[in-house]
């Protein structure tokens, strides 16, 4: 029996893809992961249909991949040839409780359906945005357990979650957080925290439908600002010290190929000795413009010592002041945003056909006082392999860990750039795991680097979990597999 007719009681026909020219553009992501086409794009519209597609899925054995726009960049979208793909991008409903501040939302709502719903409440509500397009899943990211620019005062996407909504893997549905117990998305206890179970999991562990997010309240008066750092030690040393205070509530560094890519340098060449080698962005704010003038008068002092104790640190300038200097940093005044300049690769292979633009990194999370030593780890291996050292950095939850993500661009069209890309990836995580620091959204060749390094039984666990909620093993079959033995 072909996947139609498995699937062909959960959707109308409309809803179900299968025809070779659609399935080509569910084959990979932005990454150097080989493509791999899927056998079938199912696309539910509401928690009955993806219960009624897990359950045929589970009686044929067919592994389900689940996906919403397909941007995330490592290989967690891309099905077993022949899989089934779960496109959630059409379960848009979204609720919001100004009183309790929590909205809650389906995979389908992105960043940019949000953000105006949050912007119009009296008085306004905000939320964390991320570094992805505003088109991205706010679910998608922090079930993946991502970050934002209030993760210096919350934590990593996951935290924010009060609660999920979940089909398992037998097609059954069940609510975590207080959600289980109430009417109210308001915490994720007192009960046992079973929301866990599906933070990080990639979905190996069932498939989530509806989540409860934290919002919080809209300052009256925020200033967006960016320090010059002439080494990316004064950088480090420069976030760390605004964890913490409580003068910022975000903070974060951008290494110096990140600028000269806005300007539409894909491979940027050496660093001028003279060019600063780092930029930290900071978002101070307030409720009355008083408050913002001393938190901004505490920054100046702040730098002041840095500066004392040697450091290269320029006065802080506005985000409005660099916008009237160069338009294309507009980008950066507001989240959330699209950083397509990364994306931007103009070469063309040997038919003179445009070749596509990849994408990929490596994020971690690890220790803040070890972040000196880890960037001076990575950056003589992106250099060595022909790539700026692209990094990307800030200090999450008061600073109690930090991000440490390495970004490259190359050509997807190009065999020997995919293949480069791949080898780099893998030395740059081997650098640093040593180190403590740790890949979220991790991929499946992380993965296998990962686990050389895990306590036995952690790993041990994370086994008995997968096989007991998904003994069919048909949950998302590329994430956290045991290599070597085979199952999970």
């Amino acid at each position: 029996m072909g996947l139609r007719e498995t699937f062909r009681g959960c959707l109308g026909e409309e809803r179900i893809l299968d025809d070779e020219s659609s399935l080509e553009a569910f084959a990979d992501d932005l990454t150097e992961e080989e493509p791999s086409r899927p056998g079938i794009v199912l696309f539910p519209e509401a928690t009955a249909e993806v219960q009624a597609i897990v359950r045929a899925a589970a009686k044929d054995r067919v592994p389900l991949t689940v996906r919403v726009t397909g941007s995330n960049v490592a290989g967690l979208t891309v099905a077993p040839e022949g899989g089934a793909i779960v496109d959630l991008s059409r379960m848009t409903r979204l609720e919001i409780d100004a009183r309790e501040m929590i909205a809650v939302v389906e995979p389908g709502v992105t960043w940019a359906a949000l953000k105006p719903e949050l912007e119009r409440l009296e008085p306004p509500l905000r939320v964390g945005y991320p570094l992805s397009p505003p088109h991205t899943s706010v679910l998608a990211n922090c079930l993946l357990d991502g970050l934002g620019n209030l993760s210096l005062r919350h934590g990593s996407l996951g935290d924010w979650l009060t609660g999920v909504e979940v089909v398992l893997p037998d097609g059954s549905l069940v609510r975590t957080g207080s959600a289980a117990a109430s009417a109210s998305w308001c915490s994720r206890g007192p009960l046992p925290d079973l929301t866990g179970l599906f933070v990080a999991w990639q979905a190996a562990t069932g498939i989530v439908v509806r989540g409860g997010v934290h919002v919080w309240p809209a300052p009256a008066f925020r200033r967006r600002l960016f320090v010059l750092a002439g080494e990316r030690r004064g950088a480090f040393e420069t976030m760390r010290r605004l964890a913490r205070s409580t003068i910022a509530d975000d903070a974060g560094g951008l290494s110096w190929p990140t600028g000269k890519m806005l300007f539409g340098v894909p491979r940027p060449g050496p660093r001028d000795p003279a060019e600063p080698e780092f930029f930290v962005y900071v978002d101070v704010t307030g409720e009355t413009e008083r408050e913002l003038a001393l938190r901004l008068e505490r920054l100046d002092g702040l730098l002041a010592a840095l500066r004392a104790e040697g450091h290269r640190l320029e006065p802080p300038f506005s985000i409005a002041d660099l916008v009237r200097l160069e338009p294309r940093f507009a980008r950066f005044a507001d989240f959330p945003t699209s950083l397509d300049f990364l994306l931007h690769a103009p070469g063309v292979d040997a038919s003179g056909a445009p070749l596509g633009g990849g994408l990929t990194w490596v994020g971690t999370y690890g220790p803040g006082s070890r972040l000196e030593e880890a960037a001076d780890r990575v950056v003589p291996i992106m250099e060595q392999a022909g790539y700026a050292p692209a990094i990307v950095s800030r200090p999450m939850r008061g600073g109690h860990f930090v991000v440490l993500r390495m970004l490259m661009t190359f050509e997807k069209g190009d065999s020997a750039q995919r293949r480069l890309a791949r080898e780099t990836n893998r030395k740059v995580l081997g650098a640093v795991l040593p180190l403590g620091f740790l890949p979220y959204k991790c991929p499946p060749w992380a993965w296998e680097l990962l686990q050389e390094q895990l306590d036995p039984g952690y790993a041990a666990l994370l086994a008995k979990v997968r096989a007991a909620v998904d003994p069919g093993g048909i949950m998302s079959p590329r994430a956290w597999r045991r290599t070597g033995g085979g199952g999970s």
